[in-house]
């Protein structure tokens, strides 16, 4: 019967220490992220699309060809490409029509025929975009070739009103507008998705621990070696050869959790706007640090020095300045226990009263002496 026990017990344990390791190499829910959430598929990704047109039918806000002569320039183009030849000594002026530079951002996989927003800026001196249309712009890649034609009713959110006098009120940006789905895709981007041997993920944040366990998960749920960290930011993965099986492979592969690596210890310093970010994993060692504020105040009062009667003196201004020097929190000292975390850093700081602008002195101080166990940035 003993011996039963000591069997059952022992099983018992084993079992036990399973259900550990298991439950050890399963992403705690609440940190784990997808892995669509922490990397981005190597290739996939948008395309920057620039293009130079004309808007017209403004309401008199269009460019003064006067200080904009490109804008006549591109009128007298369009119009020879029409049929239509304006005489060399023709200088047409105009008021309803202002050069512009047609943007847009051409989405990974786009197909011809499908449409895309454009934003449309004004290059010249025009006061509105307002009730303008873009007549046909081709839109171009980096590499000069065109993938996108727009054209359409643009769209404004700014107002702006002149008076003769020359007063002005403007209301947001009415020289920019956009035009939803205002561009039409002619040309596919090449793409390496469909034939490259292996899919590469490229983490937001490098880091090490992150894309270790990334491929720790991505192999954990296909059941072999099939993932590997290159670096800090690149995770490849071996790919289906037939590439109708690539986008199911991948939608299971992004949506695989993943337990990310803590950040490391960090404090950031916006100089400009005296915002202070510190990081969770920021720890102090033991210092003791004493905050007080000098205040100096001055205040002019000038007097006026009236001479006596039948002098024949001048009244004069005689300037009187008056110094007044005040310490506040004076004295005021607490100390920094070993491993202080970010919530007792905090604390502490907020009880003295310490302001932004304090609070980054303090910060700075631990730092050269040596007690703040965190990268302090400054930008």
């Amino acid at each position: 019967m003993r011996f039963l026990l000591v069997r059952r017990h022992q099983r018992l344990l084993r079992v036990a220490r399973l259900l550990l390791g298991v439950l050890l190499l399963v992403p705690d829910p609440a940190r784990a992220e997808r892995v669509k959430d922490l990397a981005a598929v190597e290739g996939v990704r948008s395309n920057p699309l620039i293009g130079y047109g004309l808007v017209v039918g403004l309401d008199g806000t269009g460019d003064q060809t006067t200080q904009a002569p490109f804008t006549t320039q591109s009128l007298k183009s369009m119009l020879a490409q029409l049929g239509i030849t304006v005489p060399s000594n023709v200088n047409p002026q105009l008021k309803n029509v202002a050069a512009v530079a047609v943007s847009a951002e051409l989405p990974a996989f786009a197909k011809p025929g499908q449409q895309i927003d454009v934003t449309v800026s004004s290059l010249g001196n025009a006061g509105s975009l307002r009730g303008g249309a873009l007549l046909m712009t081709p839109l171009k890649g980096a590499d000069g070739q065109v993938y996108a034609i727009a054209q359409g009713n643009v769209v404004v959110g700014g107002l702006g009103v002149s008076g003769k006098d020359g007063s002005r009120v403007t209301i947001n940006v009415p020289s920019a507008g956009r035009i939803p789905n205002g561009a039409q895709v002619e040309r596919v981007v090449a793409s390496s998705f469909a034939v490259a041997p292996e899919l590469r993920f490229n983490l937001h944040a490098p880091d090490f621990t992150t894309a270790a366990h990334m491929a720790k998960s991505i192999n954990a749920v296909l059941g072999g070696e099939f993932a590997r960290a290159q670096d800090a930011v690149t995770v490849s993965v071996a790919a289906p050869a037939d590439p109708s099986q690539r986008v199911a492979f991948l939608s299971v592969l992004e949506n695989i959790e993943v337990a990310p690596g803590e950040a490391a210890a960090r404090v950031v310093i916006n100089s400009r706007t005296g915002t202070v970010v510190i990081g969770s994993g920021v720890r102090v060692m033991p210092a003791a640090v004493a905050h007080g504020s000098l205040a100096v105040t001055i205040s002019e009062k000038p007097q006026v020095s009236q001479p006596g009667a039948f002098s024949e003196g001048q009244t004069v201004v005689v300037p009187r300045s008056q110094i007044e020097v005040t310490q506040d929190g004076a004295g005021r000292m607490f100390v920094f226990d070993a491993g202080v975390s970010l919530d007792d850093l905090v604390k502490a700081v907020n009880q003295v009263g310490a302001a932004p602008g304090d609070l980054v002195a303090i910060l700075e101080a631990l730092k050269e002496a040596g007690a703040l166990r965190a990268e302090l940035v400054v930008i």
